[in-house]
């Protein structure tokens, strides 16, 4: 077990303690691989005197307060759930926190299927068996966090003797104070990630009004709504923007990590907002509707995106293309025939895999009021092997 050390203003606890986590992974250990210790306010109770004098000299009331102690952080490597961080505060009632990090169960089911990923960050940016991926996200529930936690609470938690476990009826009951739902969009290059959050960034902050927020995130909007219902555009410290859409006391993220993958994310801070108690046993439901509002937000994205319009998609369909020492055409978008085929399957509709020429002759026949001997389906397959 490692030493306990101060922590120094302006540093980042997870920076420093990085280096021996890989120490711990290099040797394939689980344990304790360093200790924190730091004064921050925490709840605690006061003894103090009674207003007014009592027949009982030495009657005390005991208030609930918060000030400022020591707290401990323990950071662990576990064998089921990767690492996890563990506060202990030093006086009573001895609150203890857990931050668990869903991403690092996954890697660790993985590892021990002997499925083969590579992960950046909270990113699985590759996996040989996606749907080995998704079993062992689906794997995470109350039933196997619940163990791990009592264990590292008995071992590091504040111990009590037998005539105190007597006198009271100690339990121990974890609720979710504080989760984090995201979606990584990964893409093989940068510049359409970065064109993509330029584009819904700025259409974010116009469009997205508190009608469809509330939409988003399946709220109903009065007068007693409690929060906020608006977003904003926000630069952080180090570069990158981010798209905050706030509901109630949750809000979502919209940024782009590491020039590789797009991320949306939701951090829901008080679960009452969703419908749902606090308790750890509503891992499975919250996480069922904060599938939904993800959905919801990415549709609504790639709604207001509209791809095809805002990326110069036409511009490079018209420009020619070399192939070896021969040179291929483009596209002839000024064509009558190309407009109409374009704008047609533009539209919303079924999906061009389940089309057949017969429908889009059709569609494009009732778009412009077309009789069949004015577009001819001989017509139509000329301009789709020329699209083609």
């Amino acid at each position: 077990m490692a030493r306990p050390r101060h922590e120094k203003k302006g540093l980042r606890q997870e920076d420093f303690a990085r280096p021996y986590l890989v120490a711990m992974e290099r040797r394939q250990r689980f344990g304790v691989y360093f200790i924190f210790k730091t004064m921050e306010p925490g709840p605690n109770f006061r003894s103090c005197q009674p207003k007014y004098p009592t027949e009982d000299p030495d009657y005390r009331i005991i208030r609930r307060q918060w000030s400022r102690y020591t707290h401990y952080y323990f950071y662990i490597r576990d064998e089921v759930l990767g690492p996890i961080i563990l506060c202990v505060g030093s006086f009573l009632p001895f609150s203890t926190r857990y931050w668990i990090n869903g991403h690092s169960f996954i890697a660790v089911e993985l590892q021990r299927q002997g499925v083969r990923f590579h992960k950046h960050d909270n990113a699985f940016l590759s996996v040989s068996d996606p749907q080995a991926l998704q079993a062992a996200a689906d794997r995470l529930s109350p039933d196997i966090i619940r163990p791990r936690l009592d264990y590292w609470t008995l071992v590091l938690g504040p111990k009590f003797s037998k005539k105190e476990r007597t006198a009271i009826a100690l339990r121990r009951h974890y609720s979710l104070n504080q989760v984090e739902y995201c979606r990584n969009f990964v893409f093989q290059r940068n510049f359409p990630i970065h064109k993509l959050f330029q584009r819904s960034a700025e259409l974010g902050v116009f469009c997205l009004t508190a009608d469809k927020i509330a939409q988003i995130f399946g709220v109903r909007k009065h007068k007693r709504l409690r929060g906020k219902l608006h977003s904003m555009l926000e630069k952080l410290d180090h570069g990158h923007h981010v798209l905050r859409v706030y509901c109630k006391s949750s809000v979502a993220r919209l940024y782009e990590k590491f020039s590789t993958f797009l991320r949306l994310e939701i951090c829901v801070n008080r679960l009452q907002d969703l419908g749902l108690k606090k308790g750890l046993d509503n891992l499975d439901a919250l996480r069922n509707q904060l599938m939904v509002v993800t959905d919801r937000f990415a549709g609504l994205e790639a709604e207001l995106l509209n791809v095809h319009v805002d990326f110069p998609l036409f511009q490079q369909l018209a420009l020619p293309v070399s192939l070896g020492k021969s040179k291929i055409p483009g596209i002839k978008i000024h064509d009558t025939r190309m407009i109409r085929l374009m704008e047609v399957l533009l539209h919303g509709g079924p999906q061009l895999a389940g089309w057949r020429s017969f429908h889009i002759g059709q569609a494009l026949q009732a778009a412009f009021s077309l009789s069949p001997q004015d577009y001819t389906l001989n017509q139509l397959g000329s301009a789709m092997t020329y699209a083609r």
